[in-house]
């Protein structure tokens, strides 16, 4: 595990503060799960965008052609 020094604002270190303690955790763990969170955000953006440069429309319209046309049950209607 690394050491890393890390400088908040205040108002940050208070609301982050805060927010352990209503969850029961240290600041250290609330953190460390707020970094992981924002990774995994960037780095399933980064794998969708490459995925999408090896798409391929025609395989994508044949694929959708095997759909059936049927109305949505009605719990998945918008």
């Amino acid at each position: 595990m690394s050491t890393l020094s890390l400088r908040l604002p205040d108002s940050l270190h208070k609301e982050v503060k805060s927010l352990a303690q209503k969850e029961g955790i240290s600041i250290n763990q609330f953190i460390s799960s707020a970094v992981a969170e924002k990774m995994s955000a960037l780095l399933t953006e980064s794998y969708l965008k490459e995925r999408s440069l090896k798409g391929n429309k025609k395989s994508f319209l044949k694929a959708m052609s095997k759909v059936r046309d049927v109305e949505p049950n009605d719990e998945d209607k918008l």
